[in-house]
């Protein structure tokens, strides 16, 4: 199912005209798959897994963390091991639990790495409800 969900992203971003790299992750962060397109950029794999394991670490999206880091009292967050600020990193959830994640990087700009992540999502939807 993460193979599936990252073969979905990648296509996604692909039909989009971007060359990206996609991690799942499981429940505890760890990677379970990793896809990069041909021509994306070196530095689009460890990001993507940045990017979803601080999806599934914080439990949230990293847009929207990266939103609340801009409060004083959440900038500590930046200068955290691993921690990836930047849009395209996401949860999975399934029966009201988060299950694992997924990152996107590569794409110009983390709402158009987010979209992907949400379009390798909607592809294993049916397999993730119970």
């Amino acid at each position: 199912v993460a193979q599936e969900a990252a073969k979905a992203a990648l296509s996604d971003c692909r039909a989009r005209g971007y060359q990206v790299a996609v991690t799942v992750v499981d429940r505890f962060a760890v990677p379970q798959v990793m896809l990069r397109d041909r021509f994306a950029g070196g530095h689009t794999p460890p990001t993507a897994t940045g990017k979803a394991w601080t999806a599934v670490s914080f439990r949230s999206a990293t847009s929207e963390l990266a939103t609340a880091v801009q409060a004083p009292a959440m900038q500590g967050l930046r200068h955290l091991p691993n921690v990836v600020l930047i849009g395209g990193g996401v949860t999975i959830d399934a029966g009201g639990t988060m299950v694992g994640g997924i990152g996107v990087s590569g794409a110009p700009g983390g709402d158009a790495d987010e979209a992907c992540a949400k379009a390798g999502i909607a592809a294993i939807k049916d397999k993730l409800d119970f």
